[in-house]
């Protein structure tokens, strides 16, 4: 197996990024195919399980040294990293250490199959590992190894607890290999994140990260690296000095499929407050002029692609409706912009499942995690329209200062990897936009999953009917059950259904997401009943009793097919974790909104009473999900576009993202 790059280190640049590269079509296809056979011949699975051995067979000289000759160990193998560079020879001795630090400080070490996972990384790639089988560990080989080469390495996840819980879980390990660790909090002053993100490994959300280094460039301005290397000879108090970050070297995303596709399109924007001025009575008679319009008549509603088009009786009928406003109703273009937003925000964003009022405020709910994103708003009024609907107060329009999408910021990293249970419906994306290459870690124990027979019914009132039957009867047995929904109406929807039979449960949904780890870790206790929406408990182990086990484990529910076939695959494996027993049930109905949006009538009503295992049933649902998984990737390749668009013509006009 042939040596790893160097990853650049900010020693060698003030605000070390990746070089962008722009090549011709033929060139590009010539590298493409150049790295594909490379990575075939350098990972194929004897010379990875090759490297692993050879990590795995040093575990008893490692075990018999003292703490004093330890320390010494990891001294020199730093220092052979930094000097020779990451060598395989290196690399593995870096493993071998990691694997019985973590064994000394942890009482855990890794399997031959994180050590895989784990030179994965190391190497740029996303590992895809079945859940459950300790990708958190499996990140801190790559980790280490990056470290002791000198590259800042962040550890990027979806939210603060986790990455809080990763930080302080792995400090003694990280503390017994001389590598200094770090966790940034939103609430951090400057100076507190730069000496968080001076440490060698830093924990961080994706979010928080891409907001700092956005800020970063607005302090940089236009200017390149030799610029900022100059001003520490002429300035007093040099631009670098109010950087908080020294610059992406190295990441490692937990939950790849997630941060790097499912929030692609969502753009991180820094703004400022400007006044409502007319603003507020705009957007309210425009809602009073949406009042007036009737479906199917005025305008049409196109769910499959969340559009309304207005009919040229609906035109007619506006210019009607508007003759004696005056102002802006005067523009048709305008007065139409501003009645289309109107008609979205009452007819395809719908409380308790696109978004919550709570302390009357709006508040968007992500539809891939089911988590509430409280700091996040839609452009151009449509927040607005929606707080007048709801009869919330108005909150200010924003003026963009700055702006960039995870796909531009993630692309900057010099070396990027990641980690997820599931990516394989995504890798040619991750391979197109990211230039990152999936590889599939087999699990180390037998995924003892089964899945059971479930049912497609004829509607909603039959489907909950069954699924109240069904939690009874395995209730009855004491096995724990996890019932996913997909939106917040229909997990409490569900939750009166419980309450109404005196069946005890616990609820998580955007309501209650600061619960999510104890409700999630506890799912999986004698007599549980868990009813959750699509966030599960993304990174939360589900523990099992011995007596749960005996019993065949957690049983995971399904009640609706996502529109993404990833997000179902990581609710069914909320269940048969690290060797555990464990099964899942899909119980829908032909009027769910997947099937209802995304296949035809005559098709679905072939799909009344059929058994949801059987393979018609199974190939109608996955040609309607993959009908959305094109419409969505083709957003995010819109994103991508806008993105190529902008920064072509900001380095025109020289401004910065």
């Amino acid at each position: 197996m042939s040596s790893a790059q160097r990853i650049p280190v900010p020693g060698l640049q003030p605000y070390a990024m990746r070089e962008q590269h722009s090549f011709g079509w033929l060139q590009s296809s010539y590298n493409a195919l150049r790295d594909k056979v490379q990575r075939k011949k350098q990972f194929s699975s004897a010379r990875l399980n090759s490297m692993a051995q050879r990590v795995l067979v040093d575990e008893a000289e490692l075990s018999q040294l003292s703490p004093e000759d330890f320390t010494e160990r990891t001294l020199l193998v730093r220092q052979a990293m930094l000097k020779h560079g990451p060598s395989e020879e290196v690399i593995c001795q870096v493993f071998g250490l990691v694997r019985e630090a973590a064994w000394r400080t942890l009482g855990m070490r890794h399997y031959a199959e994180q050590l895989i996972g784990g030179w994965i990384m190391f190497n740029g790639m996303v590992a895809e590992m079945e859940t459950g089988q300790g990708k958190s560990l499996t990140a801190t080989l790559a980790a280490v190894a990056a470290a002791y080469s000198g590259a800042p390495t962040h550890i990027i996840t979806v939210n603060e607890y986790l990455a809080s819980r990763d930080a302080d879980f792995m400090a003694p390990l990280y503390e017994l290999l001389g590598v200094s660790v770090s966790f940034v909090d939103s609430d951090m002053s400057l100076e507190e994140k730069q000496q968080a993100y001076s440490a060698d490994i830093t924990y961080c959300t994706n979010k928080q990260i891409a907001f700092d280094h956005l800020r970063d460039r607005m302090v940089m301005g236009s200017s390149g690296q030799a610029h900022l290397r100059l001003e520490n000879f002429y300035r007093r108090e040099p631009r670098r000095t109010q950087l908080m970050l020294p610059g992406l070297c190295f990441a490692i995303v937990d939950e790849a499929d997630s941060v790097l596709v499912d929030e692609a399109v969502t753009p991180l924007i820094i703004s400022r407050n400007l006044p409502m001025t007319e603003k507020a009575d705009a957007y309210q008679l425009a809602l009073t002029l949406a009042g007036n319009l009737v479906i199917d008549e005025h305008y049409s509603i196109h769910p499959q692609l969340e559009l309304i088009d207005l009919k040229v009786a609906g035109k007619d009928r506006l210019t009607e409706l508007s003759q004696r406003l005056g102002g802006i109703w005067i523009d048709e273009m305008i007065r139409e912009d501003l009645v289309l937003n109107a008609l979205r925000a009452l007819n395809l964003y719908n409380r308790d499942v696109e978004y919550l009022v709570v302390d009357g405020k709006v508040q968007i709910v992500d539809e891939f995690t089911g988590r509430v994103m409280a700091d996040r708003s839609w452009e151009k009024g449509l927040h607005q329209m929606i707080e007048l609907k709801e009869g919330c107060e108005l909150t200010p329009d924003r003026e963009v200062i700055a702006r960039i999408s995870y796909q531009r910021f993630f692309k900057r990293y010099a070396r990027l990897a990641g980690m997820t249970g599931t990516a394989k419906e995504i890798q040619r994306e991750l391979a197109a936009v990211y230039d990152l290459h999936v590889h599939r870690i087999p699990p180390a124990q037998t995924v003892r999953r089964t899945f059971l027979n479930g049912k497609m019914c004829a509607d909603q009132d039959a489907k909950w009917l069954l699924v109240l039957e069904r939690i009874k009867a395995i209730h009855a047995t004491g096995r724990p059950i996890l019932v996913g929904t997909r939106s917040v109406e229909a997990s409490e929807s569900l939750s009166a259904l419980l309450r109404g039979e005196g069946l005890e449960h616990q609820l998580l949904n955007a309501r209650q997401d600061f619960e999510e780890a104890e409700v999630v870790a506890a799912a999986g206790q004698f007599g549980h009943i868990t009813v959750a929406t699509n966030m599960a408990g993304r990174g939360t182990d589900i523990k099992l009793s011995e007596q749960v086990v005996e019993l065949g484990g957690l049983h995971v529910m399904v009640t609706e097919r996502h529109e993404s076939r990833r997000i179902d695959r990581q609710l069914f494996g909320r269940c048969a974790r690290q060797g555990d027993p464990g099964s899942v049930e899909i119980i829908e109905a032909v009027d769910d909104e997947v099937l209802r949006r995304n296949c035809p009538g005559f098709l679905r009503k072939s799909l009344v009473n059929a058994a949801d295992s059987s393979a018609t049933t199974r190939l109608i649902i996955t040609l309607a999900q993959l009908v959305v998984e094109r419409r969505q990737y083709n957003a995010r390749r819109n994103v991508m576009k806008s993105d190529d668009y902008f920064a072509t013509a900001l380095s025109f006009t020289g401004q910065m993202e």
